[in-house]
């Protein structure tokens, strides 16, 4: 059997990396003419790292990022709401871990050519249709540079794993339309700074109304300093198509910050530190009655894009990975092995794409912005119980699949 993989980003090199390790050949197919480290920070949850933790690359991620001790919640005046440890230091057997995403693909990338050859991942070119047949599927490719027509490249199996803007899912569903926007538009970037709280600390603070920001170190620097990772996020009916590349305006967010100067953290300055500010809606798309049709699947964004709430969108394509990978080593036709993946993955990750949209983690900050009525508060307990914040958090985790009883029960 061999696979086809659409698209090197997390999902489709943790793929190889997983395909590879059950001995099943494949090929990656990449748009980009290299694979360059580019992007922002990203959050790998205990559950993902479980899975990359049994391909070897955890301790490299461990080195080249940060390893989390605590997730925060802070109100825009600075006044804590919650905090709880998480990972290794919550009791979990595995990290969360928060690296830049360039850092984390290129460990992904050199692990995979290290162990399956230079020749597992071709690049420049890009996918531009797909085709089913009764032995095997076709992928149809175009140079990226020149546009001109490459040979179709046959496999047993095609594995779409080629983003939120993905053509096999277009050719598939061709009527759904763009992303669906959901009122909220983000500015991100990266500063270098001193470190803020514990040096390890993930902080989510204010809210949407008025503004709010998600900050975490993704960086240690040798002279003590640490790159920050940064996403104001502010409701608004304004925003453009979804583009990874597009430069962001100071002004056009800045104002909602410029008073979060905190005893430990001065947000404006943080934001104004930045090298380069990249301005992108928040986005998703409905969830799909189905993702195989014949012997070609998603995976994925591709499969089920989701808000960037809970840190969950690139883990839940590596549980994806992982689980496709088992049906294929286990199950001799192809059919068959696409059906138990998608009856398993599929109803999984449209919950973790409604949760996303109503009740993620930051919704504490949604109920106390209410209750309190945006205004400082003199005793957390007053607005917001223990109990409640606990019920929302551990909710979240069972539906995204990382609460500890869970993940233990699928060692």
């Amino acid at each position: 059997m061999e696979v086809l993989i659409i698209g090197a980003g997390i999902g489709g090199l943790t793929l190889g990396l997983m395909l590879h390790r059950a001995g099943i050949a494949f090929r990656i197919h990449e748009t980009a003419p290299e694979i360059r480290p580019i992007g922002v920070g990203i959050t790998i949850l205990p559950h993902a790292n479980k899975e990359l933790a049994a391909l070897g690359v955890v301790e490299a991620m461990a080195a080249t990022g940060v390893v989390a001790k605590e997730s925060c919640f802070y109100t825009r005046h600075g006044q804590l709401v919650h905090k709880e440890a998480v990972g290794t230091f919550a009791g979990y057997e595995w990290p969360q871990i928060q690296i830049h995403r360039g850092d984390l693909q290129q460990i992904l990338y050199r692990a995979l050519i290290e162990r399956a050859g230079a020749q597992s991942v071709v690049t420049g070119q890009r996918c531009v249709r797909v085709e089913d047949g009764p032995d095997h599927a076709a992928a149809h490719f175009v140079d990226t540079t020149t546009g001109a027509a490459l040979p179709a490249a046959q496999a047993r199996v095609i594995v779409a794993a080629d983003g939120i803007h993905s053509v096999v899912r277009r050719q598939f569903y061709p009527d759904e339309g763009p992303p669906i926007y959901s009122g909220v538009n983000m500015w991100r970037g990266v500063t270098v700074a001193k470190p803020y709280l514990t040096g390890q600390s993930y902080m989510r603070g204010g809210w949407l109304t008025h503004g709010k920001m998600v900050i975490y170190p993704i960086r240690n620097h040798a002279d003590g300093t640490q790159l920050i990772n940064w996403v104001a996020e502010i409701e608004t009916p304004r925003h453009d198509r979804q583009d990874w590349n597009k430069v962001g305006r100071l002004e056009d967010f800045i104002g909602a910050f410029e008073e979060w100067r905190w005893d430990f953290l001065d947000v404006p300055a943080l934001i104004r530190g930045a090298a380069q500010v990249l301005e992108y809606p928040m986005v998703d798309r409905d969830p799909l009655p189905r993702w195989s049709f014949g012997r070609v699947t998603l995976l994925g964004d591709a499969a089920h894009p989701m808000y960037p709430r809970g840190s969950n969108g690139a883990g839940q394509s590596i549980l994806d990975a992982r689980c496709l990978t088992d049906c294929l080593a286990a199950a001799g036709d192809v059919h068959a092995a696409l059906k138990t993946y998608e009856a398993a993955r599929l109803p999984a990750t449209a919950a973790v794409v409604r949760t996303n949209r109503s009740g993620p983690p930051d919704a504490i900050l949604r109920e106390v912005y209410e209750r309190s009525g945006d205004q400082p508060f003199a005793d957390i307990n007053d607005i917001i119980s223990p109990e409640e914040i606990a019920a929302m958090m551990n909710s979240y985790k069972k539906v995204a699949g990382y609460d500890r009883a869970s993940l233990e029960a699928r060692r």
